[in-house]
């Protein structure tokens, strides 16, 4: 049965000992290890006494002339120690690296070149010659303070296929930020979501981190960011992403290894950062896309042609405070941005709150801004309330031409988002906008918790029927992946990985001959935590039990992580490399 619509008329416009990891000795496991602490035998002042007799004993010692640099290096990496020791330890699970590193969500510490890998069942086919890459946090050190399930550099792991058979790949986003800290052989920056979230953590890492700028450990203008989020393909260059920093350019060669080429800031046009999280046109080949920060603008949209030049910027002033605008949608007429609950606020890390926290004074709101403004004075803002999107799937115009449909997950229990994920609850609805009376009607799809949805992307900003979503159970875990008729209202199909096995966001690869909207396959990576083991996945999208075309073992464990894209072969020979 489909839910009935639901129509509103809006007016338009226990502290926890944190283990000392000797991150030089760490050596990579198959199966992840929880991290078991060891008993604190002396009190924190003898500790704290051991820890500078044993710097000092370190500065004594090393047989290297110590150039005067060296000195306040180990000076402020014994400050960090401290501060993450003593000052302003992991209290909350959600940033304790223990818990969430824990099970596959710990790192593999370091990079596997292309390496053969076994096809146990089925056939690999045709239409998949190309590579799987997906990206994904995954510390290059680990964690000497807090770490937030979204902190971590980025890793790409690229699964190539040809002609049936499939190497596996894993290498580092080459940044600035990673290169620098890899030299140095430690974290020099802290995280981000999980280092500021007490006032006198605020202000000893952050006095930390601007002495290391001031002695010459770190160049904050090269970018600070991770990348860690997605990939991309416009342009004729395929891009690495993270929303706290430009794209890094990445190449695929033959073989199946993968390199960063570097930062791009598409001839000196595009600054600061830009979203993870762009829209591609098929049709037209044209990029849009936004960036988001702390300061007025708060969000400034842009697009880029089909050659990936850069148009000018569009600041939208009427965002009057700095939102988590994690995604957004087009249609082949607007631009489409959720002003949700979740907001970014630095001052709430003075008073020991997270940088992003929810406001339930706070009214949601969509944007919709036509997608070739040159400014936003035709922007209305629509109020939704309850309607908090944190991933769009698609945005369509209707026939009427008054009306914007958009389908994405609400996430119910929003509060909970940054630091009790395992209580949300994501539910896709179907929003439709009548942009001239600003009537607002909603319709739940599914009442499952899902997340990462995808669509074929050929149907992006157009109308479209299926949506493939995978099952939280609980976030962020994904225990399998479900089909849903957006026609119909309901859920059409639905495949469970089986006990202690999960994934993670699936994605759709259209056949080479087909003719329908969902001729196609889902790959997706899937881990068996009892094995130990990481499989790749290719499943029939047509199917109602997504049944099985191949079933790929991976060399080693492939990490829990974010967004995945597919390249054809025929799309990797005419990547642009300068």
């Amino acid at each position: 049965m489909v839910p009935k619509p639901i129509i509103i008329t809006c007016k338009q416009p226990p502290t926890t000992y944190i283990p000392q990891f000797n991150t030089s000795s760490v050596r990579t496991e198959e199966k992840p290890q929880t991290l078991q602490p060891k008993t604190l035998r002396t009190t924190p002042t003898k500790t704290l006494l051991a820890l500078l007799i044993t710097t000092t004993q370190k500065l004594k010692k090393t047989n290297k002339t110590l150039q005067t640099s060296s000195i306040p290096t180990l000076i402020l990496n014994t400050l960090d120690d401290i501060i993450n020791t003593f000052v302003d330890p992991p209290i909350k699970p959600s940033v304790d690296p223990r818990h969430v590193l824990s099970q596959n969500f710990a790192p593999v510490l370091d990079e596997l070149p292309p390496t053969q890998c076994k096809v146990i069942k089925g056939t690999l086919p045709p239409s998949l010659n190309g590579v799987y890459i997906r990206n994904g946090p995954n510390p290059q050190f680990l964690p000497r303070g807090p770490y937030h399930l979204f902190d971590g550099d980025g890793m790409l792991h690229a699964v190539k296929i040809t002609n049936g058979k499939a190497t596996l790949c894993s290498r580092y986003v080459q940044t600035y930020k990673y290169k620098i800290e890899n030299e140095a052989g430690y974290q020099i920056l802290p995280n981000v979501f999980s280092g500021f979230n007490s006032l006198i953590g605020l202000a000893a890492r952050g006095s930390v981190a601007v002495a290391r700028v001031l002695t010459g450990q770190y160049n904050p203008i090269n970018g600070i960011g991770l990348i860690n989020t997605s990939l991309a393909l416009f342009g004729n260059r395929l891009f690495a992403l993270g929303e706290s920093d430009l794209p890094y350019e990445i190449k695929l060669t033959p073989n199946g290894d993968i390199q960063t080429i570097g930062r791009y800031d598409f001839d000196g046009k595009l600054f600061m950062n830009m979203t993870a999280h762009p829209k591609i046109d098929s049709d037209t080949g044209e990029c849009f896309a936004y960036r988001y920060g702390l300061i007025r603008p708060f969000l400034t949209y842009f697009r880029f042609d089909s050659n990936g030049v850069k148009h000018n910027d569009v600041p939208v002033f009427s965002m009057k405070r700095p939102s988590f605008l994690h995604d957004f949608a087009i249609t082949k007429k607007y631009a489409v941005f959720a002003d949700i609950q979740l907001e970014i606020n630095p001052l709430d890390m003075i008073f020991g709150g997270s940088p992003v926290r929810s406001d339930p004074s706070k009214v949601p709101r969509i944007g919709i801004l036509p997608r070739y403004a040159d400014n936003e004075s035709k922007m209305k803002w629509f109020d939704v309330p309850g309607l908090n999107i944190m991933h769009l799937i698609n945005a369509w115009d209707e026939e009427d031409g008054k009306t914007v449909t958009v389908v994405a997950p609400n996430i119910l229990s929003v509060e909970h988002m940054m630091e009790r994920i395992e209580l949300i609850h994501e539910m896709i609805e179907k929003v439709r906008i009548n942009v001239e009376t600003g009537i607002v009607t909603r319709q739940p799809l599914s009442a499952r918790n899902l997340d990462l949805a995808v669509i074929n992307n050929e149907f992006l900003g157009k109308k479209h029927r299926f949506i493939y979503a995978a099952i939280g159970n609980p976030m962020p875990k994904f225990s399998g992946v479900v089909k849903i008729d957006v026609l119909k209202g309901e859920e059409i199909g639905c495949r469970l990985y089986g006990e202690g096995c999960y994934g993670g966001e699936p994605f759709f690869v259209a056949k080479e001959d087909g003719e329908e909207e969902d001729d196609g396959y889902l790959v997706s990576y899937v881990h068996d935590e009892k094995k130990g083991e990481s499989m790749f996945l290719v499943m029939d999208a047509k199917s109602p039990e997504f049944e099985i075309v191949a079933e790929v073992k991976l060399p080693r464990r492939v990490p829990y992580g974010f967004h995945g894209l597919f390249v054809k072969e025929s799309d990797i020979t005419k990547l642009s490399v300068l």
